[in-house]
């Protein structure tokens, strides 16, 4: 699938410099930070996984 950005020229102008230092090209840091972005879990998914390990933090150490 091709999923096409306009960036504002200060932007794409950053991304070219980022690229630059890591040694890939534009396209390949834009794919990288897009696959980060929906790989992490949003935070209310993240809020409920911390309370159910406080609350059950106890439990998990006596099952260790």
């Amino acid at each position: 699938m091709r999923i096409l950005i306009d960036l504002p020229p200060a932007q794409a102008d950053r991304l070219r410099e980022k690229a630059t230092l890591q040694g890939v090209s534009p396209e390949e840091l834009a794919r990288a930070a897009v696959a980060d972005l929906l790989a992490t879990p949003d935070a209310d998914f993240r809020a409920a996984a911390e309370r159910v390990l406080r609350k059950n933090q106890e439990l998990y150490k006596r099952l260790a």
